[in-house]
């Protein structure tokens, strides 16, 4: 028994119709089933619905329900919006770059390229101000062991603290010494 990897990840969206014209026009995604019920088939609830999916890879999907029975969409205002996020991997920097300019050029206001030392990103918002981060990895298969080797140090290390642990600064230091 494993998990084989995501089989798709929801949002809720303000109009579907937008939604689809950002993530399949201007991002590029394969927009590949609607579900729309009146009735919540886990819950068995009435209530409408639009539930829309886009293709992103290995068999997952990003998908958004739009819920026009419900009150307006708000965001949780005790978490800073630099957490929540949709991040999607595209292959490399020239396409990270190429995807700067294209969502620029829809009048979009991007952040980056970060660079986070193992992969860079840029960061913006759809049209439901869900933060969505493209990312290129640019990191070796060291670095990555590396990473692994050291995560359960790092948790125990939190679990006992609640503050910062360093054992990975190595991968920001430069940025922030520099500042």
């Amino acid at each position: 028994m494993s998990i084989q990897h995501f089989h798709h990840v929801a949002y809720r969206c303000k109009d579907a119709q937008e939604t689809v014209d950002f993530y399949a026009g201007i991002l590029g995604l394969k927009y590949t089933m609607a579900i729309s019920e009146d009735r919540v088939p886990s819950t068995k609830e009435p209530d409408p619905y639009m539930h829309i999916f886009f293709d992103v890879g290995d068999g997952a999907c990003l998908a958004f329900f739009e819920l026009p029975t419900k009150p307006e969409m708000g965001r949780d205002p005790n978490t800073p919006g630099w957490v929540q996020h949709i991040a999607l991997q595209v292959e490399d920097l020239g396409d990270l770059m190429s995807y700067k300019q294209r969502l620029e050029d829809a009048g979009l206001d991007v952040l980056g390229p970060t660079d986070h030392a193992i992969f860079k990103s840029i960061y913006f918002f759809d049209p439901n101000g869900h933060r969505v981060e493209l990312a290129c990895n640019t990191h070796t298969a060291d670095q990555i062991k590396e990473l692994e080797a050291l995560a359960p140090m790092m948790l125990a290390d939190w679990n006992r603290s609640k503050n910062t642990v360093r054992h990975t600064a190595h991968l920001h230091e430069k940025e922030f010494s520099s500042a």
